[in-house]
């Protein structure tokens, strides 16, 4: 059984535990109503554990293994072994307040994924931002949030940064409308740090940035801003995240995940090269 990059996080457990547990059941031919019958259960507790979206008991997890057909072996070892990573406590544990249940599944996901490309039209992206840029951002979106709130959203997004720290870190390609880099989101003195962080960020290995000029036709825009994350030699399907005003969409049908990737690679092609893209991260920066 495949093994996720970075060990991830409990969402991701979750999600590759369910997503075996489907595929056994499948191959075995057990329908949801006779696996939730094995394990005193309901046939919707049985869909939601293959979604990922609810913790996982050892006991009924060796049940359903052993109803079909993996009594013993390494695969069985391994998907029992994953039960404890899948019921672990996130690290945004306790942040439930500014972390909404909707975004708790993106940030585990984000964890987890090998490759994390994105097309952003209004704001830089979230794992690229200065502490001072997201600070900015999260005002503009809660006028009314105490000192204290703002705080705790801006450290949750600060801590986020740390994936791209890690031993394994996914690689990263931001497309990024040139629109973001000239609005002057929290003063000029922000933008120029924010800037001066891009053109950094931009120049490690693992980091691609993209920019899409202004006056470019943009072919693939129309959907605004998406995340693609990958998961390649993982039982994970790459996944599109759409971010709403009060919630999110996530997308895993594969019709739907290649019509993004398609998008995705009519946007680079309209955007200027890396090295051409830091040419003018540079300009935007001496402009300001």
């Amino acid at each position: 059984m495949s093994m996720l990059h970075t060990g991830g996080g409990a969402t991701a457990h979750r999600l590759l535990l369910g997503s075996r547990l489907r595929r056994l059941r499948e191959a075995s031919g057990v329908s949801r109503e006779d696996a939730g019958y094995s394990i005193r259960a309901s046939e919707s507790k049985i869909s939601r554990m293959e979604l990922g979206r609810v913790g996982f008991k050892e006991r009924d997890v060796a049940d359903l293994l052993t109803l079909y057909g993996l009594e013993h072996g390494e695969e069985r070892t391994a998907l029992l072994a994953l039960v404890a990573e899948a019921n672990a406590a996130a690290w945004w544990h306790g942040q439930e307040d500014v972390v909404p249940s909707w975004f708790q599944t993106y940030l585990g996901l984000e964890e987890a994924a090998s490759e994390i490309s994105c097309y952003e039209v209004q704001y830089v992206p979230g794992l690229l931002q200065t502490e001072a840029y997201a600070r900015a951002v999260v005002l503009l979106g809660r006028h009314t949030a105490s000192p204290e709130e703002v705080d705790r959203r801006v450290a949750v997004r600060m801590r986020r940064r740390q994936v791209l720290a890690a031993r394994r870190s996914p690689q990263l390609e931001a497309v990024i409308d040139e629109a973001v880099l000239r609005r002057p989101c929290g003063g000029p003195e922000v933008m120029n740090g924010q800037l001066e962080h891009l053109i950094a960020q931009a120049a490690l290995p693992g980091v691609v940035v993209r920019v899409v000029p202004l006056g470019s036709e943009r072919p693939g825009a129309e959907a605004g801003a998406f995340t693609l994350l990958g998961f390649p030699g993982t039982d994970l399907p790459d996944v599109v995240y759409l971010e709403q005003f009060t919630s999110a969409l996530y997308l895993d049908r594969p019709a739907e995940v290649a019509e993004y990737a398609a998008a995705l690679e009519r946007l680079r092609a309209a955007a200027l090269s890396p090295e051409a893209s830091l040419d003018l991260l540079r300009l935007v920066l001496r402009d300001n």
